[in-house]
């Protein structure tokens, strides 16, 4: 699955350090080309020894080593890398290389560094917890680095919090998702919604909800990926417009009604829907031709529902694959395992909106996504675009199953 792909693995003075053996024999499975450099810290947790031998190559750990005779070590590896991996990443490495600071071997190749660059830290929970930590985060997130989020269980300081390096598995997945674009969905055409709908009381107010769309943009952008036709119906944002260049058809609503209409408009030509849009559920039975003026009294909202759009097309969906969200604030499984059901889906993507990760107007979430056949799978916290990729790669199982069970 790698083949051809050159990886650079840094190696910090974390305890985990120990892990990152089996980091790089899995990327060796994968006949991935694996470099390793270490920081001195990093040495005192695992030797340069074994991870030579795991790796197949020189391990490179001091800044003006010569490679080659006259080539500079940190220029001539980094050059020419498809990916930068640090696992695990200390606070230490991770300030150093915020603050453009190039002291050894690892921080000076980062800042060189012009391919993808994958950060998975290990460290204790206080430390990880620390705001200018996540400052730090925050910043190199901003430049492209992207992060894999910490676990959360008995650290090696006896506390338990936040700070254990991510599973080994979702580190190489993560790694796989960002060096292989998968084609798996060339053929399909999927329809996704996104954002929130407004429903107006008056030319100037509205009922909607804080949804900014992100999650719905993310999962378009990784369809057309993976090669599908993509259609987006998006309710108001103030997210960048995929052009049509990007081969993505958008088309903009504003109400539930219009989301409807445009929806089982397009639904004929979707083999997969994907409905992550944060529909309202009410709207005013009566709309103001003129802006409501203060009476100097309450004023009371008739209200109605608007039209169930993810039941309707769930109903009607024939072979097609139907898609839904459950945004809960309380029993999040059961809850969503009804919607799942009730709307005839055959997945169903549930987070917490209560949580600041993993709600609205921030890029991140934290889902649990549940299937028709009541298997169940939490996800950590990522990044919306890698969520987008973990729910299309449950979509692309479920397709090639129905494609399976018609071809028999």
């Amino acid at each position: 699955m790698l083949t051809g792909k050159r990886i650079i693995l840094g190696i910090t003075g974390s305890i985990a350090a120990y892990k990152a053996a089996e980091i790089v024999r899995r990327l060796r499975s994968l006949n991935a080309e694996v470099w390793v450099v270490m920081t001195r810290g990093g040495t005192e947790f695992i030797t340069p020894l074994t991870l030579q031998t795991l790796s197949g190559h020189t391990v490179y750990t001091e800044t003006f080593a010569l490679q080659e005779g006259s080539k500079i070590t940190h220029i001539n590896l980094i050059k020419d890398a498809d990916l930068f991996l640090i696992a695990p990443a200390t606070a230490n490495i991770i300030g150093k290389f915020a603050a453009g600071i190039g002291d050894d071997l690892l921080t000076t190749m980062a800042l060189a560094a012009r391919c993808p660059v994958i950060i998975a830290p290990a460290m204790d929970s206080d430390m990880y917890d620390n705001p200018i930590l996540q400052n730090n985060i925050a910043q190199l997130k901003e430049t492209g680095c992207r992060f894999i989020e910490t676990e959360e269980g008995e650290l090696a300081s006896g506390l338990v919090g936040k700070g254990r390096l991510a599973n080994i598995e979702v580190i190489i997945s993560t790694v796989i998702d960002l060096l292989v674009v998968k084609k798996d969905m060339a053929g399909e055409v999927v329809l996704v919604t996104a954002g929130p709908t407004r429903e107006y009381l008056d030319p100037v107010r509205f009922i909607s909800n804080r949804s900014s769309g992100k999650m719905g943009y993310a999962i378009a952008a990784s369809a057309k990926e993976r090669g599908a036709e993509v259609i987006l119906i998006s309710g108001p944002t103030t997210l960048q417009k995929p052009a049509k260049s990007e081969g993505i058809e958008l088309i903009n609503v504003v109400t539930a009604s219009e989301m409807r209409e445009e929806a089982l408009k397009n639904l004929k030509r979707a083999t997969i829907v994907i409905m992550a849009a944060a529909v309202s559920d009410y709207r005013p039975v009566d709309i103001s031709p003129g802006k409501i003026k203060k009476s100097g009294g309450n004023v009371s909202l008739d209200l109605t529902e608007t039209p169930d759009i993810l039941t309707e097309i769930g109903m009607d969906k024939g072979n097609r694959i139907v898609v839904g969200f459950a945004a809960e604030t309380e029993n999040l499984e059961s809850n969503a395992m009804l919607k799942l059901k009730r709307k005839n889906l055959d997945i169903i993507v549930a987070n917490d909106v209560l949580d600041p990760d993993a709600g609205f107007e921030v890029d991140t979430n934290v889902v649990t996504i549940i299937d028709k056949n009541n298997e169940v799978t939490p996800l950590p916290r990522m990044s919306k675009k890698e969520v987008s990729y973990r729910i299309l790669d449950k979509i692309a199982k479920i397709a090639n199953l129905k494609r399976t069970y018609s071809r028999a």
